[in-house]
């Protein structure tokens, strides 16, 4: 799997580098044939883009939807599905339009386009699987449930939630906070004077894919590696200190 999350394309430069209007749409395309040699007939592409706001208006820009439509139809790929990432502890932004005129709503997701060269990538969604919530432990417990056909017009037969199977498929948003302060990352980062990386992803992330997406011995890449938090991921733990 190839799972990264490259720059985005923001009004405000980056130290980084980041590139914007046609100019980046190119540039990000521009991977997809390395990716596509890198991968596996099974494998999967995993891209995060945030969103960008129209330099000056408080109006949201489309580029970020224009780069993955054309990476993705520039380079023949499936897209296998569509995600969300809500940081619900994202601070409030664009700030002129958000906390000083107040006239829009915080910006608090990403999203994130899982492609494949194949339609059927490897996958298994038994290795996300999410604790029940209460209501479908007690419903487990009673083994009885409002079965019948539905408004929406679904038909529920009578054991098609009756049965335990170890969690609730989870759903295509992904609610994760990126709040962490102390992690190893930035205990290394403080104790040897080194700049933190400006736009580190939350662990969660990679792993939820990793976990998805590939099994034990699997090949992760991230070109955009950055704070390396997708190799922490694949060693199972916290990202590594040292170097990038």
């Amino acid at each position: 799997m190839i799972f990264t999350s490259p720059p985005f394309p923001l009004n405000r430069k980056k130290k980084y580098g980041n590139f914007q209007g046609e100019e980046y749409l190119q540039w990000l395309a521009a991977f997809g044939p390395i990716f596509r040699d890198l991968l596996t007939d099974d494998g999967s592409i995993v891209i995060e883009l945030g969103n960008s706001w129209v330099s000056g208006t408080p109006t949201m820009s489309t580029l970020g939807l224009k780069a993955l439509m054309h990476f993705q139809e520039a380079n023949e790929l499936h897209l296998c599905q569509e995600f969300i990432c809500h940081n619900p502890a994202r601070l409030p932004g664009p700030a002129q339009w958000v906390t000083v005129e107040r006239i829009r709503l915080k910006d608090s997701y990403t999203r994130l386009w899982w492609l494949s060269t194949s339609p059927r990538p490897r996958a298994n969604n038994r290795n996300v699987l999410t604790p029940y919530s209460s209501s479908m432990k007690r419903l487990l417990r009673r083994g009885t449930f409002n079965a019948g056909r539905r408004p929406s017009e679904h038909v529920i037969n009578e054991t098609a939630f009756a049965k335990d199977l170890g969690g609730a498929i989870p759903p295509s948003v992904l609610s994760i906070p990126n709040s962490h302060s102390a992690d190893s990352y930035q205990t290394y980062c403080r104790k040897h004077g080194t700049t933190f990386h400006p736009a580190r992803m939350p662990s969660a992330l990679p792993d939820f894919f990793i976990r998805f997406l590939t099994v034990p011995r699997d090949i992760v890449l991230d070109p955009f590696g950055g704070s390396n938090t997708t190799g922490g991921c694949c060693r199972g733990a916290e990202p590594p200190v040292g170097d990038d």
